[in-house]
C-alpha cells in the first residue's frame, strides 16, 4: 500500500480542511483521511506541501491531431502506424499535464480504441470517426453517413466505441461546410440518438450554429460541444434555450482552454473563415474568445452543467494537456474555484460515463491523482505546475 499526503486537498467536489492523505493499492484508492493521519506500518508515503486532487479530464480531444495547423485534416491521409505514433505522443502530453482521462471525439479508423487502458497513460473514452454528411465537417476521418443512420451507429457500437459523436453543423476545420446551418434534420438526429441509446451509448453533438444546437437539443443528445450559437446576424444564445439545456441535463463543452498568448501568432484565417468572422462582426481570435467568456458566465447563471474540454490537438493554442487552463477561465468568468475544479474532474467524469470510476478522491475510485504546488483554493493557475501524477496508480515521469 502507498499513500500521497498533501497539505491541501480537493476531492472532486470540495476542498478538504487540513489537507488529506490518499491511500492507494493496486490502482485503486483504498482510503482518504483528512488532516495528519497515522498510517499503518509499512505504508510508503509521498509528502507534498501543495494540493492533491483527482486527475483532470479533457472531455474533448482529438488524439490523432498533433496540435499544428491542419493536423486533424492530415490525419485523414496518415498510415495507421503514423496515426498510432501521434496518438501515443498526444496521450503523453496529456499525462504530464495531470490529465488522467480523455474523451476522444473524432479519430480515424477507430485507432484510439486500442489505447484506452495503457499503463501510465490516460484512459480513453473513444467515439471513433465522427458521424457526418458526404463532404461534411471532418468527412476525411471516414464517418460519412450516406444512407441508414442506424446502420452506421450499429457499426460504431460493434467496433466497441464508448460514445457517438455527430457533426450537427459544419466546422471551421473543413472548408466549404456550413457553420451557420445544419447537417442533419431533427428527425435524422432523433433516429441517431434512439439507435445509440438502444445500444447503451451516449451521443455528443458538435454544434456551432444556433439551429444545430436547437436540433441537437430537440433530438435528445447527451452533450453539445462548442455551443457557439452562430446565426447570420451574429452569435445568439437565448435564455430559454439555456433553461431547456439545464432542464434536460445536457452537458455543454465550450472547447476553451486556449493558450491565449499564441493567438497573436496564428496565421491569417483562410478567406472563407475571414469572411465569416467579418459577417459575424468578430475582428480577432481574442475578441471571439472574450465573447466565449461571457457565455461561460451565462451558462452558470442558468444552471447548465459545463464540462472541461479543449478540442485539443486542433491548433497551436489548443495543445494536448491544456485542459487545466479551462479552470482559470471559469474562475475568471465568475465560478468559485471549487466549482471550476469540479467541472474538470467529477462533472467531466460524469459526462464521460465514469462517475463511479474517476474524478473523485474516494474509496473505490481509480488512483488517478494530481499534485500541484501551493494552495489551489488561493491560486488556480498553480494547476499548470504538476509535481506528481498517478494514472490508475502508475506514476507518470514528468521529466
Amino acid at each position: 500500500m502507498q499513500a500521497v499526503r498533501a497539505a491541501h486537498a480537493f476531492d472532486g467536489a470540495r476542498f478538504l480542511p487540513g489537507g488529506a492523505t490518499v491511500l492507494h493499492e493496486s490502482g485503486r484508492i483504498v482510503g482518504v483521511v483528512t488532516g495528519a493521519a497515522d498510517l499503518p506500518d509499512g505504508v510508503e508515503v509521498t509528502e507534498h506541501a501543495g494540493t492533491v486532487l483527482p486527475g483532470l479530464v479533457d472531455g474533448h480531444t482529438h488524439l490523432v491531431a498533433d496540435g499544428t495547423i491542419g493536423g486533424l485534416e492530415r490525419a485523414g491521409a496518415l498510415s495507421d502506424a503514423e496515426i498510432d505514433t501521434v496518438i501515443a505522443s498526444s496521450l503523453r502530453a496529456h499525462a504530464v499535464a495531470g490529465v488522467t482521462t480523455v474523451r476522444d471525439l473524432g479519430d480515424r479508423g477507430f485507432r484510439t480504441l486500442a489505447s484506452r487502458e495503457r499503463p501510465g497513460l490516460p484512459r480513453v473514452v473513444a467515439s471513433g470517426p465522427p458521424l457526418t454528411i458526404p463532404g461534411g465537417h471532418c468527412h476525411f476521418l471516414g464517418g460519412v453517413v450516406d444512407g441508414d443512420l442506424r446502420a452506421v451507429v450499429a457499426e460504431h457500437a460493434g467496433r466497441g466505441v464508448d460514445v457517438v459523436k455527430v457533426m450537427a453543423s459544419g466546422g471551421f476545420a473543413t472548408p466549404g461546410t456550413d457553420q451557420l446551418g445544419t447537417q442533419f434534420t431533427v428527425a435524422e438526429l432523433t433516429g441517431l440518438v434512439d439507435a445509440a441509446h438502444d445500444a447503451g451509448l451516449p451521443v455528443v453533438a458538435h454544434a456551432h450554429s444556433l439551429a444545430a444546437m436547437q436540433n441537437a437539443l430537440a433530438a435528445g443528445v447527451d452533450g453539445i460541444e462548442h455551443f457557439t450559437g452562430l446565426t447570420s446576424q451574429g452569435p445568439r444564445i437565448d435564455d430559454d434555450l439555456l433553461d431547456e439545456v439545464a432542464r434536460q441535463g445536457v452537458y455543454v463543452g465550450l472547447t476553451m482552454g486556449n493558450d491565449r498568448s499564441l493567438h497573436a501568432l496564428m496565421p491569417e484565417p483562410p478567406p472563407a473563415l475571414a469572411a465569416l468572422m467579418a459577417r459575424l462582426g468578430v475582428g480577432s481570435f481574442d475578441e471571439l474568445y472574450a465573447s466565449r467568456m461571457r457565455d461561460l458566465s451565462r451558462l452558470r447563471e442558468h444552471g447548465v452543467a459545463v464540462v472541461s474540454g479543449v478540442d485539443s490537438g486542433m491548433a497551436p493554442p489548443k495543445q494536448h494537456g491544456n485542459v487545466w487552463r479551462t479552470v482559470g477561465e471559469m474562475v475568471e468568468s465568475g465560478y468559485p474555484v471549487a466549482e471550476a475544479l469540479a467541472a474538470a474532474t467529477s462533472v467531466a467524469a460524469e459526462a464521460c460515463g465514469l462517475a463511479a470510476e474517476t474524478g473523485r478522491l474516494a474509496e473505490g475510485y481509480a488512483a488517478d491523482l494530481l499534485v500541484v504546488d501551493g494552495d489551489l483554493a488561493e491560486d488556480p493557475s498553480l494547476l499548470g505546475r504538476p509535481r506528481h501524477v498517478l494514472v490508475r496508480g502508475t506514476p507518470v515521469d514528468l521529466a
